[in-house]
Order: C-alpha cells, then sequence, then structure tokens
C-alpha cells in the first residue's frame, strides 16, 4: 500500500491541534506531529516572517483526497499549504501500522 507525508501550517498551536484531531479521529491518517515553525515568504507583495505550527500528517495514499478535502474545509487561512510526499521507505512494521489505522 503507497503510504504519503501531507504538511500543512497553521497560525496558531491550538488550530494545529485542532486539525490534527479532526484528521485521526476522521481516520485520514495514522499520526500527526506538530512543530513550531518560522515561515518567510511573499503574500500579495509583502515579504512576511511569522511563527507557524508545521503539521506532518502520515497516512496512506489512498486517504490523500479525503485528507485535502477536509483540511481545505477547516483550515483559517486564505490559500493553505497542503503539500504532499511519497513516502518510499520506512520501518516495515511501522507502514503497516498506518494502514490500519484507515
Amino acid at each position: 500500500m503507497p503510504y504519503a507525508l501531507t504538511m500543512t501550517t497553521c497560525a496558531s498551536q491550538e488550530e494545529a491541534e485542532r486539525l490534527a484531531e479532526g484528521v485521526i479521529t476522521r481516520k485520514l491518517a495514522g499520526c500527526v506531529q506538530i512543530l513550531p515553525a518560522t515561515s518567510v515568504y511573499e503574500w500579495k507583495g509583502e515579504i512576511c516572517k511569522d511563527k507557524e505550527y508545521l503539521l506532518l500528517i502520515k497516512g496512506t495514499q489512498d486517504a490523500l483526497p479525503e485528507l485535502k478535502a477536509y483540511l481545505l474545509s477547516e483550515h483559517t487561512y486564505e490559500l493553505p499549504e497542503i503539500v504532499t510526499l511519497e513516502i518510499t521507505g520506512g520501518h516495515e512494521r511501522y507502514l503497516a501500522w498506518l494502514s490500519g489505522q484507515r
């Protein structure tokens, strides 16, 4: 079964936890890690530097359409980052556990 790591960022710890709990309760992924981050980017002609919270969402690729729809419907950003990378390796027992969370 193919696996994926999806990333998104939030402006607050509270939003990050709310999104993470929604992902898990809806069985859209097996695990979400929340990390503090500083993002530097250009938005509407301005250079921005913001403290954010990075969500690392680990699950199976078959859940990606539902995961993306959930994040788009629940995220507070006008244009949320939703980036997915294919997991091409890993600990087999951990990946099997991820499969079982769906």
